[in-house]
């Protein structure tokens, strides 16, 4: 969402890095550039105003003045600037007694559906008991996705079709997940303008009926500056208690996601990464301001990885690591997991060095995939005795394999010295060869 910000900033600080000494007039310079850059963003004037006030407070005092690097200096201003706008650590309040009621809201489109159902999932994998409540009886098929999205997920679904009342149905919601023993209630309610009065009384209605402990807004990260003032208006009328930015991986200028939570004073609380149902992460203001001058995201990097792996093959892998023993099985097993992750620009992107290494090199995803597609096919062409052996691999069976798999000769030959590249380095490792890498991201 932030590469056009991201691409400028980055280039910013490479200029200010040049300079040995940096004067006043150097960094009202810089700031001139950096608060052009945000407002390009779409990042609220007054946000802007505000935060390069107190950039520059800081960053003309005798702290960067006096530092070894002053340019380090005042990428570390604007990184510690940039988390105190963004706001606290995004945390669902779920105190006191269940069952704990969610209630999203938020305009058509947004996207509440589907992240009914990715709370759900993610609330689960914290050990919760979630139900969720179909109460969008305005949209055509609404219950019906959200009833597929849990025998999907296998998570209940409580409904009363189209005929009934919203706020009739939250509570009788509430209810049902009593008797069922779920101790964490999400409500879906319909889409609606901030602006029209008889659909905002309805969800006044619902909050009174359930009294939520959570009054979450789902906002289109890629609305801009709407989104904030549709964040003040939800607000305004049913009090939100956090907000939850949707489509953070598209094509976006990013600024909503900036300003939100200086402007309305309601905490982020969660991001939507993507389409999937597991395509939810919790907000962290320091992570997302390390992205956003480019510095990567190593911690959402490894939780997205440990949320993808399963505890028993992660063991059955370890042991043969330690022997050096990976056959195709194995290349296969890990291109899964990477898959699984997201695109593989994002990913790269959250690795510290990366990102900036790959600064104007567009990655094509559709063709990522597709030789990501080549590669599973030619080994699901072998036989299992050929995948645990690749050695037997002679010019009769690459033709078949080749065949079977509509690929070439050539590409199972460049796939079969990958794998030998891969072996060696596992070697390496275990002899001790390969130095640690772990100083990278300090």
């Amino acid at each position: 969402m932030f590469e056009s910000l991201t691409e400028k900033l980055q280039g910013i600080f490479d200029r200010l890095g040049k300079r040995g000494v940096l004067r006043e007039e150097d960094v009202k310079a810089v700031l001139r550039e950096i608060r052009l850059a945000l407002l390009e963003a779409d990042v609220n004037y007054k946000v802007v105003k505000d935060f390069t006030a107190r950039v520059q407070e800081k960053a003309v005092g005798e702290e960067v003045s006096r530092a070894l690097n002053p340019a380090q200096q005042v990428v570390k201003i604007v990184h510690n600037e940039l988390v105190e706008t963004l706001g606290e650590p995004g945390r669902l309040e779920l105190r006191g007694r269940a069952p704990y009621v969610l209630l999203l809201v938020g305009l058509q489109g947004s996207g509440k559906t589907t992240m009914v159902a990715k709370l759900a999932l993610h609330l689960r994998s914290q050990g919760h008991f979630p139900l969720m409540v179909a109460a969008d009886v305005y949209r055509p098929a609404a219950i019906t996705q959200l009833e597929v999205l849990g025998r999907q997920l296998d998570i209940p679904v409580y409904s009363e079709g189209n005929g009934a009342k919203p706020p009739d149905i939250c509570a009788h919601g509430l209810e049902a997940a009593r008797s069922r023993g779920a101790d964490v209630v999400i409500l879906d309610t319909a889409g609606r303008l901030q602006m029209d009065d008889a659909m905002m009384a309805e969800l006044e209605a619902i909050r009174d009926r359930v009294r939520p402990i959570e009054t979450l807004l789902v906002a289109d990260a890629m609305t801009g500056q709407e989104a904030v003032s549709i964040a003040e208006g939800f607000h305004k009328r049913v009090g939100l208690t956090g907000l939850i930015l949707t489509k953070v991986d598209g094509d976006a200028r990013g600024g909503a996601a900036i300003s939100m939570r200086a402007v309305t004073g309601v905490p982020i609380k969660f991001l939507g990464t993507g389409e999937k149902v597991n395509a939810l992460e919790p907000f962290h203001p320091d992570r997302l301001a390390s992205r956003i001058l480019g510095m990567g995201d190593v911690l959402s990097l490894i939780e997205r990885a440990e949320s993808m792996f399963d505890a028993e093959q992660a063991a059955k892998m370890e042991k043969k690591l330690q022997k050096g023993d990976l056959d195709l099985e194995d290349f296969l097993q890990q291109l899964r997991q990477v898959r699984k992750m997201g695109p593989l620009q994002e990913i790269l992107g959250m690795i510290p060095g990366v990102g900036s290494a790959l600064r104007g090199v567009e990655i094509d995803q559709v063709e990522a995939e597709r030789n990501l597609k080549s590669v599973e096919a030619i080994i699901l062409s072998m036989t299992p005795v050929e995948r645990r052996n690749p050695r037997i691999l002679n010019g009769s069976r690459k033709r078949r394999i080749a065949a079977g798999s509509g690929t070439t000769v050539t590409q199972i030959n460049q796939l079969l010295a990958q794998h030998r590249q891969m072996q060696k380095m596992v070697k390496r490792l275990n002899q001790g060869k390969l130095r640690d890498l772990s100083g990278l991201f300090n």
